[in-house]
């Protein structure tokens, strides 16, 4: 049962003030016969996220219906679209992507979503093409982060080129034909000289960040805009900060004997690590940098967002809140 109203004790109606409607896991489960599944076990291997598994029967309950629902938002948007041109009396031109962000913590598995909204929604006849961009490619590179004194703080907001990010979501929403993005690497965790994602006009745009739902800067000379001002549909993957904080363990342990082996990469080092070391290690990163940049600065923002998952220590989402129209 959908909870819009609670029934007090007296039997008075009561009104549910939050702002947005809970769903139970297994009532939007239920939502998953009214559409399709265009994916098979094979897409779903092939992008899930290193210590954030994910098997079909997560698919069918939890995405094929969102899917379904994003295809609704999307169809409104452009529905209103044609109508304000005719209203308005505007020349037809090409539709603007429908922008999605997805935000939440280091290690709570936004990039599994994004990667699953992606496939799935470009499935869709609506929505042949649908882009992802991560805005770990508007980091400020590490000669500037060491300069600030803050390399230390990568993922904080400060860390990032917030007006370049601006630039180019108000490029995409204004239909420019192709925006660049530069080219992150997670194996030397620097910008790549020379290197960009080109996004060229795409149906839908998923833009995935730790920190994509802060609120504009209220600066002197500043523009006053957030990121999320350009979101048509916005996503936090929630969970328990000490779930989170066995998932970046586990994942520690695991690229410490993938990428971080690898002779070009900035952990290098980490590589050589006992697992009691490994995981001593692990947690004083968590600790230091992405606790507080959880606390501070993500999960005050997840009251912005379109719709919340809550994940329990399965990965499995529990329960999901979207707000309310």
């Amino acid at each position: 049962m959908r909870h819009n109203i609670r029934v007090a004790p007296q039997f008075a109606p009561v009104i549910d003030t939050s702002p947005f409607t809970c769903f139970e896991r297994d009532e939007w489960a239920d939502l998953a016969s009214r559409t399709p599944l265009p994916l098979t076990a094979d897409d779903i291997t092939r992008i899930a996220s290193l210590g954030d598994p994910i098997d079909m029967t997560e698919v069918d309950a939890i995405y094929r219906p969102l899917s379904a629902l994003l295809q609704l938002y999307v169809d409104g948007r452009r529905r209103t679209a044609q109508e304000r041109r005719s209203f308005l009396k505007e020349p037809l031109v090409p539709q603007t992507p429908f922008v999605i962000g997805i935000a939440g913590s280091v290690a709570v598995g936004k990039s599994t979503v994004a990667r699953l909204l992606q496939l799935l929604l470009s499935r869709w006849e609506a929505t042949p093409r649908v882009d992802l961009v991560a805005t770990d490619g508007f980091l400020l590179p590490n000669a500037v982060l060491e300069a600030r004194g803050i390399l230390a703080r990568k993922g904080f907001p400060e860390s990032y080129d917030r007006p370049a990010l601006l630039d180019f979501l108000a490029d995409i929403k204004a239909g420019c034909t192709e925006v660049s993005v530069p080219a992150y690497s997670h194996v030397v965790y620097d910008i790549v000289d020379g290197a960009a994602q080109q996004v060229s006009r795409p149906d839908i745009l998923i833009v995935e960040g730790l920190n994509v739902l802060q609120p504009p800067r209220l600066r002197p000379g500043g523009s006053g805009a957030a990121v999320s001002d350009y979101f048509d549909f916005s996503i936090y993957v929630d969970a328990d900060e000490h779930d989170i904080e066995h998932w970046y363990v586990d994942r520690f342990l695991q690229l410490r004997a993938t990428a971080f082996s690898r002779p070009d990469s900035f952990f290098r080092t980490y590589a050589t690590l006992s697992d009691e070391e490994a995981v001593m290690t692990a947690r004083g990163i968590w600790q230091g940098t992405n606790l507080p940049n959880l606390v501070q600065n993500i999960l005050p923002t997840r009251p912005r967002a379109t719709m919340v998952f809550t994940k329990g220590r399965d990965h499995r989402v529990e329960k999901l809140y979207l707000r309310k129209e």
